[in-house]
Formats: structure tokens, C-alpha cells, sequence
């Protein structure tokens, strides 16, 4: 989160690359083997992305590290849906859903120095602790859910509280700019041009 800028190995920005192509292309790769569900942990701070799948690398702007932390969220909520849309329409079982965390205390933000960081860390005072923070992820690996859920706190601002389903912006029910990041990603990471056979969720049990 708000890293300095910096590129991986493969020339991708840092946080674009951690956020989102690096569990797109999981997810991807081990596709063949889930019978259940993905769930792709996004952030509030999803409200505040933008997205444009032909500069995701951000060369064409100033690196602003807490806008481009932001567009990594959006991003994840953007694919979430934009699976379960694929699953859907392969026949599979498997659902895709998406969860935030509120705000919690936790290390995310270590990286964040001067007046934002010390911002955060006045921020971080009312901030739930990190067991809390991880029950929305556990709810959506683990309640009976439908596919293209997003669970978050159900407390004042979605900061704080315990779990339940939340609304994502309309950005990230934008399937168009879906459909767009995920042509982007499949270039970028060589993969998820086409989903596998597999997908279409467990293979039926042998009849006696």
C-alpha cells in the first residue's frame, strides 16, 4: 500500500503488479483445481480508483502513490465481477466474491511516511484490530454466498463491525471496463485469454 514507486522484474509498476496481475494470473493458473470459490480481497479505498486499462502501468501520469494504491483495489473489484461474468457463462459452480476489511490495524501501510503517515497512524487510532478485520474475508470463503458477493464491516462508513454484504461503487460494476482490464491483464501476464474446460466446476462422482 503507497509504496514508493518502483517497477518488478517484468517492467509492471509495483503496486498494479502485487494488487492485481500477480492473483489475476493465480487465480488463473489454479482455476483448474477450485470447485468452490475465489475470493479477492479488495479496500473502500476501491471509491476512490480510476482505472484506464490503456496506461495500467501509469507511464502517461505522475506516480501518485495513494491514488494509484486506490486503482489496485478498484481493479480487484472490477475482475471479481468480471470472473463470476465468465464462470457464469462457461456453466461453472464456482463462484467469485470479493471483501474488504474496514479499517484495521495492521502493517499495510508501514510505507506511508510524512504528514499522510502520521495521518494514518492518527487515523489507526480508531481503527478495529486485525481479527476483526479479517472476519469479512473469512464470511465470503465460507458462508453460502452467491457468486459477485462483496462483503465488508456493517458498521457506520463499513470501517468497523462484523460482516455482511456491502455495495461496490458503479465504477466497479462497469463491465465494459471490465471487460477492457482483463483484455489488458491477459496481454500483459500472457494469460486468461480463454477460460479452461475445468472451470466448469467438479467433475460429477462415479455412479456405483
Amino acid at each position: 500500500m503507497q509504496v514508493p514507486q518502483a517497477r518488478t522484474s517484468d517492467g509492471f509498476e509495483a503496486q498494479i503488479a502485487t494488487n492485481h496481475l500477480a492473483p489475476f494470473a493465480l487465480t488463473i493458473l489454479l482455476m483448474p483445481h477450485i470447485t468452490d470459490r475465489v475470493v479477492t480481497v479488495s479496500s473502500e479505498m476501491h471509491k476512490r480508483g480510476h482505472i484506464d486499462p490503456g496506461d495500467l502501468n501509469g507511464e502517461n501520469r505522475p506516480y501518485d502513490a495513494f491514488q494509484t494504491y486506490c486503482d489496485t483495489k478498484l481493479a480487484n473489484l472490477l475482475f471479481t465481477f468480471e470472473l463470476q461474468r465468465r464462470l457464469a457463462r462457461a456453466g461453472s459452480s464456482v463462484r467469485s466474491m470479493a471483501a474488504h476489511p474496514g479499517l484495521s490495524k495492521t502493517n499495510l501501510a508501514s510505507h506511508v511516511t510524512g504528514l499522510k503517515g502520521l495521518g494514518l497512524k492518527i487515523l489507526a487510532s480508531f481503527a478495529q484490530d486485525a481479527e476483526h478485520g479479517a472476519l469479512p474475508t473469512l464470511y465470503a470463503a465460507t458462508a453460502n454466498l452467491p457468486g459477485g458477493s462483496y462483503a465488508g464491516p456493517d458498521g457506520p462508513g463499513e470501517r468497523r463491525g462484523y460482516p455482511t454484504l456491502v455495495q461496490a461503487s458503479e465504477n466497479a460494476r462497469d463491465e465494459q471496463l471490465a471487460r477492457r482490464l482483463w483484455d489488458t491483464s491477459s496481454r500483459l501476464t500472457g494469460i486468461g485469454q480463454t477460460l479452461p474446460v475445468s472451470m466448469t466446476g467438479p467433475e460429477p462422482e462415479p455412479k456405483p
